[in-house]
């Protein structure tokens, strides 16, 4: 996952504690949204991933009682993110989980998913 925090430092322009807490929410999102059976393979692919998810959890807050898509960009938008960063942020994560487990997969994620593929 150093990859992918180091793009979104260089790319977006946000601190590497920022990346990894929006990496975090966009891998729990995706956990709690998609498939079990289609995230949980894709997960495999990413070294480091879970604890990503798992940091991202215990400082929770942001999205507060709504969930879905408009949770995860509450919740990095409470994490110091413009809605601009938000989207680039979650373009970027979901390349890069192109890249590591093939479009096919994160398709199939993307389209079970209500609302994220506008996003992507």
């Amino acid at each position: 996952m150093d990859e992918l925090i180091g793009r979104l430092v260089a790319d977006i322009g946000i601190d590497r504690a920022t990346a990894e807490k929006a990496v975090g929410i966009i891998l729990d999102f995706l956990v709690k949204e998609g498939p079990a059976d289609k995230v949980q393979p894709l997960l495999a692919k990413l070294p480091g991933a879970q604890a990503l998810i798992d940091k991202a959890a215990n400082g929770s807050g942001g999205g507060g009682l709504m969930g879905g898509v408009m949770g995860a960009g509450m919740a990095m938008m409470s994490a110091g993110l413009s809605m601009g960063q938000v989207q680039s942020v979650t373009r970027s994560v979901i390349a890069y989980t192109r890249e590591k487990a093939g479009e096919d997969a994160v398709g199939e994620i993307v389209a079970a998913i209500p609302g994220l593929a506008q996003f992507v």
